[in-house]
């Protein structure tokens, strides 16, 4: 049976619950919702599985922190045995407008320091990543603040349709593909 991880990215805590960081915990929660998954505390994480199509779906939460991430993503690879084309990695993007979403194989970490820790890690930027638009409307000085802060009210009610969308990414990258999911979804 094939497996794939798919690692939400975010900070664990009430404080950071609807920051804009955690968009890749809310991907993994809206997925998990429409399915009827619970999430189950492990090892650096909270874990859910889902069977799909004689393929087991992992979804990972780590509970490293953000700028650890890779640690967790390491360890349920390494255990589950997930070749490395099957995980896919979600995060948040200030260089891409709100909503925005982007997929691709391979990467720099764009400053990213959950994706700089993933790349350590694993000693590669070829692993497939799906990056949610946040975008960068922050004074300078203030990107850390804004990363960490709640959505805007108008924000809040596009969101709900975005995470529909990315819940619809998740199935498409273990059924179709990566190229078929890029083809499908980036720009939208």
């Amino acid at each position: 049976m094939k497996k794939f991880l798919i690692a939400g990215l975010g900070n664990i805590g009430s404080e950071y619950d609807d920051t804009r960081h955690n968009i890749g915990f809310k991907i993994v929660d809206a997925y998990a919702k429409k399915h009827a998954l619970t999430f189950e505390t492990a090892k650096l994480g909270s874990l859910a599985t889902h069977k799909v199509k004689g393929r087991t779906i992992i979804l990972l939460k780590p509970s490293t922190y953000m700028n650890l991430s890779g640690k967790a993503i390491r360890y349920w690879m390494e255990k589950e045995k997930v070749p490395i084309e099957n995980l896919l990695v979600i995060t948040d993007d200030l260089n891409l407008s709100f909503g925005s979403i982007r997929i691709k194989g391979k990467g720099s970490d764009g400053g990213h320091n959950g994706l700089k820790d993933i790349q350590a890690q694993l000693q590669t930027t070829n692993y497939p990543r799906f990056r949610f638009g946040i975008s960068d409307a922050f004074k300078k000085g203030q990107q850390i603040d804004y990363v960490l802060g709640k959505w805007s009210e108008e924000e809040e009610k596009q969101l709900i349709e975005r995470l529909e969308k990315g819940t619809e990414i998740i199935p498409s990258f273990v059924l179709s593909g990566l190229n078929t999911t890029m083809n499908t979804f980036n720009g939208k």
